[in-house]
């Protein structure tokens, strides 16, 4: 890959692993970024060699969803530009989530919007301790469309309908229980964890894999056509483009609340909360 924003690496045994490098800002995602992703799962899905995907974030933050600074410039892009940048995200959900061979994510830190999307997209999920999750995309104006059908098929639409509407953070026990991750490791023993799993993909013949997840997803409609991807990026980008967006992403940047905020409830005379 050419860009310092994603780096990518493959050993002898054909693990790739991408991992999103921007730490200083939490490994947001911008364009660039989705760009670079989007040419590397494509063409890491049709490298025989591959026969798995690591996906991590570089420093102490998985992924934390959009960078705020693009968001904010997005809010005046001309309706095209709007609508590709929203199917920029759509389709990088959707080539990791269809790729053909088994995914891992490792998350440590913060994982928030997008960086759960993605972890929404792997087959296998693994969180240490400290990890904080959040959907929290409603809480700056957005909607989650691009990956909200992938958050529907990991977590359910019960939890789904929660978190994605609340844009309450949770923990990696929670993010467990709710079924967005599989599994919380040590910070210590994680990398171990990954290895094992690594060693049953090697043990699972590639062709055979390649077919389960494909039979799997594509049974219980869990791929999505070009007009389903379009919807889901048009209704994105109208979200992020109207006066809320413009107004949550701005409220974000200078730290306030923002304007829908009506305050906690009030409480009656003598009342005493639970």
């Amino acid at each position: 890959m050419t860009s310092e924003k994603v780096l990518l690496a493959v050993d002898a045994r054909g693990v790739a692993t991408v991992t999103l490098n921007r730490p200083e800002i939490g490994n947001a995602y911008d364009p660039d970024m989705l760009a670079v992703l989007i040419e590397g799962l494509t063409r890491l899905a049709g490298d025989a060699a591959v026969r798995a995907l690591v996906i991590r974030g570089a420093g102490r933050h998985f992924q934390a969803g959009a960078d705020i600074n693009w968001l904010a410039r997005a809010a005046g892009f001309a309706p095209a530009e709007a609508f590709a940048a929203s199917m920029a995200t759509t389709r990088a959900m959707q080539l990791l989530n269809e790729f053909p061979k088994p995914t891992i994510a490792v998350v440590r830190g913060a994982c928030f919007g997008g960086g759960c999307g993605i972890v929404c997209c792997v087959d296998v999920a693994l969180a240490t301790p400290d990890a904080l999750f959040g959907l929290t995309e409603v809480r700056v104006g957005v909607a989650p469309t691009p990956i909200s059908t992938h958050m529907v098929h990991a977590m359910g639409l019960r939890h789904t309908r929660r978190y994605a509407l609340t844009g309450e953070r949770f923990d990696a026990a929670e993010a467990c229980r709710i079924g967005l991750v599989h599994e919380v490791v040590a910070a210590d023993a994680i990398e171990q964890r990954v290895a094992e799993v690594l060693d049953a993909v090697f043990l699972s013949a590639p062709g055979a894999i390649a077919v389960t997840k494909a039979s799997f997803l594509a049974a219980n409609g869990l791929t999505l056509t070009e007009r389903e991807m379009a919807i889901l990026a048009h209704e994105g980008w109208m979200q992020r483009n109207s006066a809320e967006g413009r107004e949550g992403t701005a409220a974000f940047r200078e730290k306030r609340r923002p304007g829908w905020y009506a305050g906690p409830l009030p409480r009656a005379p003598g009342e005493t909360r639970l």
